[in-house]
């Protein structure tokens, strides 16, 4: 996949010199992300439908993977995801370096998952934390067309997320299980 550049983002593939950005960025960004290390960022990243990295004049500023059904992967959020769904993307997690946050990140990311992924798959997937609220993050992906399909405790029943789809095609092409 060649670099996709939006003004000052650019979006590429996620490499092998990423993973200890990445992995300095994830746990920088605990407890939204939970704690990797450098081996399982490779692993996961490598497993990824998709993985990205995003640029700001050359420097790293944030990344992102989808994984796609039947991976080796023991998150709750992917395993609820994996019984409700026969065919579907999980956003698995998205970080953004804080000097880079309000250039688009974010927003690139998403805009480029769907280009890619519509009719390729029947629905994106992730979740937002609604206990502790996220609400910014609620309405950004509201925004973008994610709407609600469940919720679940995690965290030892700490926090409650939100888990959200965001139709990929039309809804009689997608086949679930729920």
């Amino acid at each position: 996949m060649a670099a996709v550049s939006n003004s000052a983002v650019t979006l590429r593939p996620f490499a092998d010199h990423d993973v200890h950005p990445a992995l300095a960025l994830n746990n920088q960004n605990m407890p939204e992300l939970n704690e990797l290390d450098a081996p399982e960022v490779a692993r996961l990243a490598g497993l990824a439908e998709a993985a990205l990295v995003a640029e700001v004049q050359g420097r790293f500023a944030g990344f992102c993977w989808v994984i796609g059904p039947g991976q080796p992967y023991g998150s709750l959020n992917y395993g609820w995801f994996s019984r409700q769904y026969e065919s579907f993307l999980y956003l698995d997690r998205i970080a953004v370096q804080p000097e880079f946050r309000r250039y688009g990140i974010g927003r690139a990311f998403y805009t480029d998952l769907v280009r890619r992924f519509t009719d390729a798959w029947p629905v994106l997937t992730c979740e937002v934390n609604v206990r502790p609220m996220n609400e910014p993050s609620v309405r950004f992906h509201h925004t973008i067309g994610f709407r609600e399909v469940g919720r679940q405790d995690t965290d030892g029943g700490n926090k409650t997320v939100s888990l959200l789809a965001l139709p990929l095609r039309p809804a009689t092409a997608a086949t679930t299980e729920a």
